[in-house]
């Protein structure tokens, strides 16, 4: 699913205009994005949470020529899934 494909089901599923949906859509992406800016993450129970993540400096290869290279720490945005959204990708019903 794209951005246009998400921005129509959030239309349908809520009965606003296209127009309306794409303005929430995109202020929920700013959002997240802000906020994971800042260092913060953000928890929505059930579905699941963003955060992020410090990656450690490393050792790499360069896979063309087995070259050793220094990979620098960064972060990295994250996503960890909640019970709920794990049950329903996994098929299974809540109660069972």
């Amino acid at each position: 699913m794209n951005k246009n494909e998400l921005i129509e089901a959030v239309a349908a599923k809520t009965g606003s205009s296209k127009a309306q949906a794409a303005r929430t859509v995109t202020a929920l992406t700013e959002t997240i994005t802000e906020v994971l800016q800042k260092g913060d993450s953000i928890s929505l129970p059930g579905f699941g949470t963003f955060e992020v993540r410090e990656r450690s400096e490393r050792t790499g290869r360069n896979p063309k020529t087995g070259e050793q290279l220094k990979i620098s720490a960064s972060k990295v945005p994250a996503f960890k899934p909640g019970a709920t959204l794990k049950t329903a990708v996994n098929g299974q019903d809540e109660k069972d």
